[in-house]
């Protein structure tokens, strides 16, 4: 059986100075991001390098942001159903975006997720661990709607007794 979900979201420009988009200059690339039944926003910009503000969010850092989300829950997921107790669970995620003309597009993004295992666990299931983010992979949503390389260079630990 094939589940359809639908997503729905806000996106409201607050970036008007006056002169509206009279010029490249002239306007803010501030907007906020809502959906219905969210209780937090979230505040949006366009990267520096694009006249933005690098205190907000811009889009190429929410798709980073939505791939390491999604590999992580996909991973939590194979893990409990695989008998790995994850109690820590950490990524410092990357992507690349190349510059095309007027355009450009996102080329790759690495996960790099730093997985702890509880105590009790030995070697032989820190590399079943380890194994395990290739079908967290298979499973991400975001990753398989994606048209460039999600790279993942995992670390698993285990928690002191």
């Amino acid at each position: 059986m094939h589940d359809q979900h639908g997503y729905a979201v806000e996106v409201q420009w607050t970036g008007n100075r006056g002169e509206g988009t009279a010029t490249y200059r002239s306007y803010g690339r501030d907007h906020r991001i809502r959906a219905d039944g969210k209780q937090h926003e979230i505040a949006g910009s366009s990267d520096r390098v694009f006249r933005g503000d690098a205190d907000r969010w811009n889009p190429e850092e929410l798709v980073i942001a939505a791939l390491a989300q999604c590999h992580m829950l996909s991973y939590l997921h194979v893990a409990a159903v695989n008998g790995i107790v994850v109690v820590d669970y950490r990524d410092a995620a990357s992507g690349t975006l190349q510059q095309e003309g007027d355009g450009g597009r996102l080329i790759e993004a690495t996960l790099r997720p730093v997985v702890t295992l509880s105590a009790h666990h030995d070697d032989e299931d820190a590399r079943r661990a380890e194994a395990l983010h290739h079908r967290a992979s298979e499973l991400c949503f975001i990753a398989n709607s994606v048209s460039f390389p999600v790279r993942h260079e995992p670390r698993t630990l285990r928690a002191e007794s």
